[in-house]
């Protein structure tokens, strides 16, 4: 069996009325592109008809495969799963909402021919997004870049196109939380970028939580790939000192020099206990993070368990 010119890696959840559809506007790309391909849908057990849909469409061709797990693990395990288990000489990553238009792919795979290793589709518009997550999503990223230890792109998300190499020195990558955008640019090699306007889905409603799943990818990559939480309670602290400090000092002077009465159980006391509290909270909270993460790494468990697998060969 030939090897394929590309992988296309579709983690799914839910989407029984996009399956068909996407399979339609992709395949006429990649057949009109001349390319041997393979798709890999990464199938969290869904309560609907999205694993019969794969199924049917796959019958009639083998090049359509899939990896379904043992429960669901979350759309970005299920994105390095297929990563992990493509056999193409490039691996395209692409959502099945169709919001990435799938017309695309043929523009990412000629930049990539140019001799780069990454080309990451980088969004002008996101239609259908409200204003809070355009707000958490452009504040975020540039936090995100402002602290982190390696250049992560803004304004992007799993779509990106990546050759052989980087996507097997991203399988060596053991790392249980996936923040897909930093593993990429921590791997490097030579990247670049392509603009589009990204559009609303096709059908149905968004399965991952648009508030709290962008808070919670955004906390990984955060934590992932940066250590200045830790050293920001370390200053935090030492300026909660300080502050404390002048505070009794000016409290000492306006009371040997000024005798000024001070009552027994002065508000001063009470927003000093609150702040200093807080400060400790929070302390505690970003500890917690990195801990829990140390937590997640050294019980070494595998990221993802496959239940079932369909046109994929022998997958360990």
């Amino acid at each position: 069996m030939s090897i394929p010119d590309i992988s296309i890696v579709v983690p799914v959840y839910k989407e029984e009325d996009n399956i068909r559809p996407f399979l339609a506007r992709t395949e006429e790309v990649l057949q009109n592109m001349g390319l041997e391909y393979e798709i890999i849908f990464c199938l969290d057990p869904s309560p609907d008809a999205t694993e019969t849909v794969i199924r049917t469409q796959a019958a009639g061709n083998s090049r359509i495969k899939m990896i379904k797990f043992s429960r669901r693990f979350g759309q970005p395990v299920a994105t390095m799963a297929g990563i992990s288990h493509c056999a193409g000489n490039s691996c395209l990553v692409i959502d099945v909402d169709m919001q990435d238009p799938p017309e695309l792919i043929e523009d990412l795979y000629a930049k990539l021919q140019e001799g780069y290793d990454v080309v990451y589709a980088k969004r002008r518009q996101r239609k259908g997004e409200s204003w809070i997550k355009l707000l958490v999503s452009h504040v975020g990223y540039r936090f995100i870049n402002a602290i982190s230890d390696v250049e992560i792109p803004q304004d992007t998300g799993d779509f990106r196109i990546m050759s052989r190499r980087v996507v097997d020195h991203l399988k060596q990558l053991g790392e249980q939380n996936c923040f897909l955008r930093g593993l990429v640019a921590f791997v490097g090699f030579k990247q670049t970028f392509l603009e589009y306007d990204r559009v609303e889905r096709f059908k149905g409603k968004g399965n991952y939580n648009r508030y709290l799943g962008s808070l919670k990818i955004g906390v990984n990559g955060i934590v992932s790939f940066s250590n200045i939480l830790l050293s920001m309670t370390s200053l935090v602290g030492i300026l909660t000192v300080l502050i404390s400090l002048a505070i009794i000092c000016f409290i000492v002077i306006t009371k040997l020099f000024f005798n000024y009465p001070y009552p027994l159980g002065t508000p001063t006391i009470i927003v000093l206990i609150l702040f200093i509290g807080g400060i400790q909270i929070l302390s505690i909270g970003f500890l917690g993070e990195y801990i829990g993460r140390i937590y997640d790494e050294v019980k070494r468990r595998p990221r993802y368990i496959i239940g079932d697998t369909l046109n994929m060969g022998k997958v360990n």
